[in-house]
């Protein structure tokens, strides 16, 4: 028993101190995409946002140059905006909107999650069957419906993914706290004196946001998605803000002759959930490995 002990032991430190290909990878592609985010505009030609002479630069394809000698590494609009620059001004929005509404959603779900297991009774037993109520709606039928009621924008997308992605966190957050509860070091804390709301926030609380993190981190790719999906159905940004969700909403009246200007932020969009995958299933293996 002990052999086996030690050899599960052996493998929980060596999956802790090995590099993980997946972490590196996704690390990788969004630390790429978030310098782009914040170098690109700036050095792509032209203002993403203006739009200039239609005649000589709209609808151009990739790899190409201007009558005017500007080169355009993936071609133009229908507008003639270099769809670089708009790519990469539209990934500051995207990734902003993607991790904090992300982080809101992981903030609003460690509360109630935390408070409703500390405290018990009706109090845990009214914010689970909040929770679960929520979670049986599916959640694009809830965005549609807030951001329908709420009118589209920036605050409305951070507000809707915030209220609408706290259900699992706060699950999580729940069995955590009840579990770091029934520990020793609690009873003995109460045992000297400890308030308990100190006793909450500053011991219990920091010893079950493990699951927490995880869910931060795989929800960053599922909030870009989700924003995506509501700019594409225009109630989300909206133009001439560009996200990736209204190029692709954009784009698709010019997908027989101009397919460039959806394309580009599609694969774009479905690299940053990828990597964001990535990232949370290493977080995720790490963890559970520990």
């Amino acid at each position: 028993m002990s052999a086996n002990h030690a050899t599960r032991a052996e493998r929980g430190a060596r999956a802790t101190s090995a590099p993980d290909g997946r972490l590196l990878a996704g690390a990788t592609m969004l630390g790429v995409l978030t310098l782009g985010a914040l170098l690109g505009p700036a050095l792509t030609p032209g203002d993403p946002l203006a739009i200039g002479d239609v005649v000589t630069t709209r609808l151009l394809p990739p790899f190409s140059r201007a009558p005017s000698g500007a080169w355009h590494l993936l071609g133009t609009d229908a507008f003639g905006r270099d769809v670089l620059g708009r790519l990469l001004l539209a990934a500051r929005l995207s990734l902003g909107v993607g991790v904090a509404g992300s982080l809101l959603a992981a903030g609003l779900g460690v509360l109630l999650g935390a408070l409703g297991a500390w405290m018990g009774g009706v109090t845990d037993r009214l914010l689970l069957a909040l929770g679960d109520t929520l979670l049986a709606v599916p959640r694009l039928v809830l965005l549609l419906v807030i951001a329908a009621l709420w009118g589209p924008g920036l605050g409305t997308v951070v507000s809707v993914l915030a209220l609408t992605g706290w259900m699992g966190v706060a699950r999580l957050v729940r069995a955590e706290v009840l579990g770091v509860r029934a520990l020793p070091f609690v009873e003995a804390a109460r045992a000297l004196g400890v308030s308990p709301g100190r006793l909450l926030w500053r011991h219990v609380l920091p010893n079950a946001l493990g699951s927490a993190t995880v869910a931060v981190t795989l929800g960053i790719g599922s909030a870009i998605s989700l924003e995506s999906g509501l700019s594409f159905l225009g109630l989300g940004i909206q133009p001439p803000a560009p996200s990736w969700g209204n190029m692709i909403a954009g784009g698709r009246d010019w997908l027989l002759t101009a397919p460039w200007i959806a394309l580009a932020p599609g694969v774009a969009l479905v690299l940053t959930v990828v990597a964001s995958t990535l990232v949370g299933d290493a977080v995720s293996a790490r963890r559970g490995g520990e």
